[in-house]
């Protein structure tokens, strides 16, 4: 069983927007800072975003800085990435972990296509 599995991704044109969802399923999340992580072929993967566990800090990549939010439901236990004013480059499958370099709890992420 995954610990996260990921969803929302989908084929978007330039200029247009996604909705990410991360349901967790350990006890723990609520005091796991967490943060989104994407990945394209032959290259490493890459922190998008990331917030702490209440949701009152966030941080993200300058690649993404004003067009991506993070934020989280701990109640619900899901992360969230709204995705504004996509762009080709955003092209890439989209993981939810823990924040600080996690080696573990990997899903199988949500594509994400951004093309015209």
């Amino acid at each position: 069983q995954a610990q996260f599995v990921e969803s929302g991704g989908g084929l978007v044109q330039p200029g247009g927007s996604l909705r990410l969802s991360c349901a967790a399923s350990i006890n723990i999340f609520r005091i796991l800072p967490m943060a989104w992580y994407r990945q394209t072929p032959g290259k490493q993967r890459e922190l998008v975003a990331g917030i702490t566990s209440g949701g009152g800090t966030t941080r993200y990549a300058d690649s993404v800085k004003g067009r991506f939010t993070i934020s989280r439901d701990n109640a619900k236990s899901l992360v969230v990435l709204q995705m504004n004013s996509l762009k080709p480059e955003d092209t890439a499958t989209y993981y939810c972990n823990r924040d600080g370099s996690p080696t573990a709890g990997w899903g199988q992420g949500t594509q994400v296509t951004v093309s015209s």
